[in-house]
């Protein structure tokens, strides 16, 4: 029996890429929860609103297979992002789910390991530690990276010192909170969804004078996530749930990227539920899935990296993948 609560799951599924994506974390869940005692939702943007064009699952095939796996679609209009800013979908998708406690995952997500192993409190949100130094990046006349954070957490009255890691030193990045988006949690989609949405708004409508020159695209989500999770009372994740982002779930980006770096358990979930009939057929139409996987080209990515001794930045693993040519996204 799990001895984590009872909590769903929610991605963002769309055409192209992240309805392979999609297909590829539900067969993982399947294989690796059998047991989930939980559901997987799948909120699907559809046209109108702010989407133009339709960004809806266009494979009736693989539409079908995800539900077979135990997915429920919602689908929804964007109201305030759509494709100017695709990421916003997370932003919007969250107020869709049940009121009940939410994990959200980023659909390049593998499931390797048991959810119940992990010591969540949805009382107190976290998120992804797994990031870079992305955002921001001071001028040269300041203000520094600190005091963009400080004004950030002031302009929403929220206690900056709190959110400090004092074990890093002052104006270095990892001293502040910040996280990536590719998974978040919390006890109450509800007040998550409307926190999240009534924050990123602000900051993109009326963003302080500190952020006078940082880009806002495509980190908006990530500027507003640490304020938000502050602001319900949560931080950085505890060693309670060291296996996201390790043994229980992995969040490859692409899967030249997950040849090059992730773990054997990674791989060898990728290829345990690619290898299937009826997974064949859909996801060889996948041009990563079908070279990496099915055309073996993922074992000559493995190869030309020592996993055990990674370059410290992902940008030189794409160096390496680019010059190779072997990057895919």
């Amino acid at each position: 029996m799990s001895k984590a609560p009872v909590f769903n799951i929610l991605a963002v599924v769309q055409s192209g890429r992240l309805q392979y994506e999609a297909l590829l974390l539900a067969a993982s869940l399947r294989a690796s929860n059998p047991d989930f005692q939980g559901k997987l939702y799948l909120a699907e943007p559809q046209q109108g609103g702010k989407w133009k064009r339709n960004p809806a699952v266009s494979n009736p095939e693989i539409r079908a297979a995800l539900r077979d796996l135990g997915a429920e679609f919602l689908p929804f209009e964007a109201q305030v992002f759509g494709q100017d800013y695709p990421h916003g979908n997370k932003i919007e998708a969250v107020a869709l789910l049940p009121e009940a406690p939410f994990l959200f995952l980023d659909t390049d997500t593998l499931l390797l390991g048991d959810l119940g192993s992990l010591g969540f409190d949805f009382n107190r949100p976290s998120a992804s530690m797994r990031r870079e130094g992305t955002w921001p990046i001071p001028s040269l006349y300041g203000p520094d990276i600190g005091e963009i954070w400080q004004e950030l957490y002031n302009h929403f009255d929220l206690d900056f010192a709190a959110s400090l890691d004092l074990s890093q030193p002052e104006g270095y990045w990892q001293r502040y909170l910040y996280f990536n988006a590719g998974w978040f949690f919390h006890a109450s989609p509800r007040v998550f969804a409307k926190r999240f949405l009534t924050y990123a708004i602000a900051l993109r409508d009326a963003p302080p004078p500190a952020m006078i020159g940082q880009e806002l695209y495509p980190w908006l989500d990530q500027i507003a996530l640490p304020l938000v999770i502050s602001s319900l009372g949560g931080g950085r994740p505890g060693p309670e749930l060291a296996g996201l982002d390790s043994d229980v779930t992995c969040h490859y980006r692409s899967l030249p990227l997950l040849y090059a770096r992730e773990s054997d358990s990674a791989v060898a979930m990728l290829e345990q539920i690619c290898a299937p009939k009826e997974m064949r057929k859909l996801l060889r139409e996948h041009e990563q899935v079908k070279l990496m996987v099915y055309q073996n080209r993922g074992k000559k990515v493995r190869a030309l990296f020592d996993q055990a001794d990674l370059p410290k930045r992902e940008r030189a693993i794409r160096f390496v993948l680019k010059r190779e040519g072997y990057w895919l996204r």
